[in-house]
């Protein structure tokens, strides 16, 4: 099985290195010169729970010829569209595309570049981060939950479930995964935003009552909207995720911190807060606190001159 991780960023390296250790055919794809040359020239660097490195095949994905068995989406969300598009040459009659991509709407874009049965939706709580070009850090433990959208594609889903498996990343077949991943949009939207903003890791925003305070209004918010969207969420369990996800992460900065204020990088905010902000006032639900975090996330790359 030829598998592409289209996305070979931190959490993409993660999976690319589990599936090449167990000897499956993997190729990463990415678009950053120096991390490519890196890996390229000295292998794919992996520190921290272990340490280890691996020569795993790198390139851009307009270099890769062989049509995929699999694809695993891992891009940034506001890349999605141009990533599919350029990799629109590996995907055959009988490829699965797999989207494990933080925040909300993925499909929607994906379907217009893939057969809904082809398309595999899903939700990962591994981790992973990057200490420079080439050199992934691995910690702990996480799981991967995946879905096939159409009911024909649920015995290949089933498939990829076992070879994640075999590759140890404890992956599970899920009947209905949304109601998974708006939870996980619930923790990147009290999280994500607001720690950018204040400058702060997690522990340190949900620690005051004012930052506790705000986390809650906003996965109100979330929830609100994903149960008039038709997600089977409860607001008390989800509340209590999100406090116990500050808790685990409480020394964490998120990622969208690290691409707003360590990295002056655009952010995923319109796949996240935004997502609530679009959709509350459809469906006639006041969202003002994702709204005001997405106009203050928006102003704030302004300032930076972020494109």
């Amino acid at each position: 099985m030829v598998t592409y991780i289209a996305g070979s960023g931190a959490i993409g390296c993660r999976f690319g290195y589990s599936l090449a250790k167990n000897g499956k055919d993997v190729v990463l794809l990415d678009n950053w010169d120096v991390h490519i040359k890196a890996i390229q020239e000295n292998g794919l660097k992996i520190v921290g729970d272990v340490e280890d490195t691996i020569q795993i095949p790198i390139m851009y994905p307009t270099e890769a010829t062989r049509e995929a068995d699999l694809i695993i989406l891992f891009t940034k969300s506001m890349q999605l569209e141009n990533m599919l598009q350029e990799i629109t040459h590996l995907i055959g009659e009988g490829t699965k595309v797999m989207c494990l991509l933080n925040g909300l709407g993925h499909e929607d874009i994906i379907r217009k570049y893939v057969p809904e049965k082809n398309i595999i939706i899903g939700v990962t709580i591994w981790t992973a981060g990057l200490a420079g070009p080439g050199t992934a850090i691995l910690k702990g433990k996480g799981s991967v939950n995946i879905q096939s959208l159409d009911e024909s594609g649920v015995e290949k889903a089933k498939e990829i479930v076992q070879l994640l498996n075999e590759s140890g990343l404890n992956a599970t077949y899920d009947e209905n995964v949304f109601p998974s991943i708006w939870r996980k949009a619930c923790v990147n939207g009290a999280s994500n935003a607001t720690c950018a903003l204040l400058d702060c890791t997690v522990g340190e925003f949900f620690g005051s009552e004012n930052g506790f305070n705000i986390a809650r209004a906003i996965t109100h918010e979330f929830v609100q909207v994903g149960l008039a969207s038709g997600i089977a969420l409860d607001e008390a369990e989800i509340m209590a995720y999100v406090e116990e996800a500050s808790i685990k992460a409480a020394h964490h900065y998120p990622s969208m911190h690290q691409d707003l204020v360590k990295n002056h990088r655009p952010t995923e905010v319109d796949y996240i807060n935004g997502v609530i902000a679009r959709k509350g006032p459809q469906l006639g639900i006041k969202t003002p606190y994702c709204q005001m975090i997405t106009d203050l996330v928006h102003a704030k790359e302004a300032v930076l001159a972020i494109r």
